[in-house]
């Protein structure tokens, strides 16, 4: 496992509701992120479609984990918005996320989320966000939860 990994893992690990949403950090490089997240009957709304605050759920996270890796330090989403395109149906989420601009603070991100259902991606949502470096007295290298 990169080295990369292994820090995602633990700070996604280090947030209680992640551990509750039993979401699993699949890849992270520099900018980029693929987040799972399963589907369970816990997130859904009363259509049986996933329920529009894990999708966010997921595309928050997912942006966050690619501008902070783009950006080398501790971070916190600053906005984001999110367009749902198709019902989410399946057996897990996958957000894909990546930065496309990065300066000395903020990086923007976008995200797509695919619903995956019998290996088959469908996208069902996407976001845009930014993502900014914690106050200097809270930033700490990425090696430290």
């Amino acid at each position: 496992m990169s080295d990369n990994l292994s820090i995602g893992k633990k700070i996604l690990a280090a947030q209680p509701f992640s551990i509750l949403m039993k979401s699993e950090l699949i890849s992270i490089e520099p900018g980029k992120v693929e987040l799972k997240t399963p589907i369970t009957d816990e997130v859904k709304q009363q259509y049986g479609f996933v329920h529009g605050g894990v999708l966010g759920y997921a595309a928050d996270n997912a942006l966050t984990f690619a501008g902070a890796s783009s950006l080398g330090v501790p971070c916190v989403s600053s906005e984001y918005k999110i367009n749902f395109v198709r019902p989410a149906l399946g057996d897990y989420l996958l957000a894909r996320a990546e930065s496309i601009y990065t300066g000395r603070t903020q990086s923007v991100c976008r995200c797509d989320i695919y619903v995956v259902n019998d290996g088959i991606e469908k996208l069902c949502a996407t976001a845009q966000g930014t993502i900014v470096k914690l106050a200097e007295e809270k930033n700490k290298p990425l090696t430290h939860v």
